[in-house]
């Protein structure tokens, strides 16, 4: 079991930055692949980053390449967003969410897929808006 507790939302002006963190308890942190979603009002939830559980590989929504950057600190059991250059279609809450590592390389749409995540944070609100 892995307890997930995300933190960091807040109302944002279009172009600015925000840093989201995620900080995992329960199981060993480093076993897991770790990644964000979002979910708008009316939308279903969506992909918007992962990380592998080494850290080594990093994979993103076309939206956000460029913009958001996703790391993760096994000594803190901590992962972290980073938002720059935000746009008020990034608004949404935003979610942290954790799957068994596998030790066998996955594509990129292993990592995309929100069914495959059993563990899930309560979510932090990030708004865009003038």
């Amino acid at each position: 079991q892995v307890q997930l507790v995300e933190s960091g939302g807040e109302l944002v002006q279009p172009g600015g930055s925000l840093r989201l963190s995620c900080v995992a308890s329960g199981r060993t942190f480093s076993t897991y692949a770790m990644g964000w979603f979002r979910q708008a009002p009316g939308k279903e939830r969506e992909f918007v980053a992962a990380i592998s559980w080494r850290g080594g590989n990093t994979y993103y929504a076309d939206s956000v390449k460029g913009r958001l950057t996703i790391s993760r600190d096994g000594a803190k059991n901590t992962m972290y967003l980073q938002m720059n250059s935000l746009k008020p279609e990034d608004t949404a809450v935003y979610y942290c969410a954790a799957r068994p590592a596998s030790y066998y390389g996955q594509p990129a749409s292993w990592y995309r897929e929100v069914a495959g995540y059993p563990y899930w944070g309560q979510g932090t609100q990030v708004t865009v808006s003038s």
